[in-house]
């Protein structure tokens, strides 16, 4: 016995069907994307996202301040925001970096990594200096490295400043 099916449900399963396909290939370059190490000279966007090659990446466990936020030392406002960028693009220079992904892309599609120039875990020396605080949200990876920079002082730690994360949610909320 034969059956035949009428046009319109072959469309409607070869519709789902290429549906399907669609998202197991996007899923797949997504997963490649996130798993394969990048290497080569970075961009800084800010003072914890990076650029490799077009594609950016998020340093992990760690929270700088963002580029347009303002820290009050000694009674006046610095952009402390820009200052952590202009301290990481400094660090890293025209050297190059290897980023190595940790999981999936985050909401914005940036790689979510640990880059290191040389042996070096700039995730690590961005937190060490004061530069960034630990994202502990995410990791406790660099809880030591923030505890030691708070106690000397070094960084924002030298001033008044709300932690990234509130200050962009406040941000919202205006």
């Amino acid at each position: 016995m034969t059956i035949i099916q009428s046009p319109g449900k072959r469309r409607s399963s070869i519709g789902r069907t290429s549906f399907l396909i669609a998202v197991m290939a996007l899923l797949f370059i997504e997963s490649a994307a996130a798993s394969e190490p990048l290497t080569g000279v970075a961009s800084v966007i800010d003072g914890d996202t990076l650029e490799v090659h077009g594609q950016r990446i998020r340093l992990l466990g760690i929270d700088a301040p963002e580029s347009r936020q303002i820290c009050v030392k000694d009674g006046k406002s610095w952009r402390c925001g820009n200052d952590a960028a202009f301290i990481l693009a400094d660090k890293i220079g025209r050297k190059p970096v290897s980023c190595e992904p940790k999981g999936k892309l985050d909401r914005y599609g940036r790689v979510i990594a640990v880059c290191r120039q040389g042996n070096e875990d700039l995730n690590a020396w961005m937190v060490r200096q004061g530069w960034a605080m630990a994202y502990q949200q995410y990791s406790k990876a660099y809880v030591a490295e923030e505890a030691n920079a708070r106690d000397t002082r070094r960084g924002i730690w030298a001033s008044e400043f709300t932690p990234p994360w509130e200050w962009r949610k406040q941000g919202r909320k205006r």
